[in-house]
């Protein structure tokens, strides 16, 4: 038969106060110690059966709290500033000196019991396609572009040099000198690099801006123009230089040659990029091309800029989804985020198992959506 603890406390006070039972024999039958034995007698006597039932066993005072003086202060500080935990510890150090201030991980807490911290979302690490083994036959198979390096201009100016290059036959395509490394500057010099020369197979980067973000695929303003201009992105992996190895060697004669020292001014620092263009792809013998010069192996594309971008044409087995402008597209009741930079573009949806479909762009995989979770997740 089962009882309840506080039935067993009950029957034990019953059985020693029938006075035939001494509290050693009755400790001993109901596995309790002796002071727990008197310890619930002389509740008993005092509350009656209300005494037996289980207190709580929280401390009425706790040494290490922080005093509601301090909490009062901090949340006030933190409406009247909205500063994180760091920025309100030293303001408050300094208005207060000699009150004992908690932890940085304290006063976070504080906030957050007080509704007043702001959770960040985690940031979803997409998987890294990688970049296939760089080997060229012919010309503008592929075109390593780098846009880093940045230094200063004499007038204090900062110079970004976007470069781009031609694997194949070592040629200097571009080196434009730029005041940051936002898409809004970078693409017009692709443009006018694409409308003079044609158009290559594919572009091979680092995953910095602007050419690729952190969102899936690395999805940006510039990569989502090169697939709709049918050029294949290459991302070498993160931290692996090696990956685009004959462009950095450029870099390296291009920063020795017109950055020590720069020009005054950015157009003074482009007329000097012009020049050891010139030279690099004209003069130089590249070892790399058996000590010949990058333009004697130089041909402008076969594939010419068009005038307008075609809308994708997917094959008749894939759903076609519309993103929405806030980046979601539809997939059955749910709308599931994708990506800003697609917005109001057309994605192929293709089930490759059950519930499990491949997000396609053009001819890229962007990655794939589990149905029931609707979690998306990068591809290798």
């Amino acid at each position: 038969m089962e009882t309840s603890v506080a039935e067993q406390r009950i029957q034990f006070v019953w059985d020693f106060e029938s006075g035939q039972w001494s509290m050693t024999e009755l400790c001993e039958r109901f596995s309790i110690t002796r002071p727990t034995g008197y310890k619930w007698i002389h509740r008993y006597r005092e509350a009656g059966e209300a005494g037996l039932v289980e207190r709580s066993r929280t401390p009425h005072a706790c040494e290490h709290r922080t005093a509601s003086q301090l909490e009062t202060l901090i949340v006030a500080a933190r409406k009247q500033y909205g500063w994180g935990a760091k920025k309100l510890l030293r303001v408050l150090t300094t208005r207060y000196p000699t009150r004992p201030w908690p932890a940085r991980s304290t006063v976070n807490d504080i906030l957050a019991r007080h509704g007043l911290l702001r959770k960040h979302r985690r940031r979803t690490r997409w998987a890294h396609p990688g970049a296939v083994p760089l080997v060229t036959d012919r010309p503008n198979q592929v075109w390593p572009a780098d846009c880093k390096g940045q230094f200063k201009t004499r007038n204090g100016t900062y110079c970004y040099p976007l470069t781009v290059t031609d694997h194949f036959s070592r040629a200097l395509l571009a080196c434009h000198s730029l005041p940051s490394v936002k898409t809004i500057g970078a693409k017009p010099v692709f443009r006018r690099l694409f409308q003079t020369v044609g158009l290559p197979d594919a572009i091979r980067t680092d995953n910095g801006a602007p050419f690729a973000t952190t969102s899936i695929h690395g999805l940006g303003a510039l990569n989502v123009w090169w697939m709709q201009l049918g050029i294949v992105h290459q991302r070498i992996h993160p931290a692996s230089p090696q990956e685009n190895g004959t462009h950095e060697r450029m870099h390296r004669e291009l920063k020795r040659e017109t950055t020590r020292p720069p020009a005054h001014t950015l157009r003074g620092q482009q007329r000097k990029f012009d020049l050891f263009r010139r030279r690099y792809n004209e003069e130089r013998p590249h070892e790399g091309i058996d000590d010949h010069v990058p333009a004697s192996r130089w041909m402008p594309s076969s594939r010419p800029y068009p005038a307008r971008i075609t809308p994708p044409e997917y094959p008749a087995h894939l759903e076609v989804r519309r993103v929405s402008a806030a980046g979601t597209f539809r997939l059955h009741s749910a709308q599931p985020f994708l990506s800003n930079a697609l917005r109001d573009e057309h994605i192929g949806l293709e089930e490759v198992a059950d519930g499990i479909w491949n997000i396609v762009y053009y001819r890229t995989l962007l990655g794939r959506i589990d149905e029931r979770t609707k979690l998306i997740t990068g591809v290798d």
